[in-house]
């Protein structure tokens, strides 16, 4: 059919993409939010030194 695959295999790929993408995006949401928090973290220790 399809490059010699079952129609079965492009379900089990189509529902791991599925899958996969929405983990992904949340992953990238919470990395970039745990970065940020270190980000203030490290400004806030460093500021309170100089004041």
């Amino acid at each position: 059919m399809f490059s010699g695959m079952e129609w079965y295999g492009w379900i089990f790929i189509i529902v791991a993409i599925a899958i996969v993408i929405p983990l992904k995006v949340k992953f990238m949401k919470w990395w970039n939010q745990r970065e940020s928090e270190k980000k203030d973290k490290q400004k806030e220790k460093w500021g309170d030194a100089d004041d």
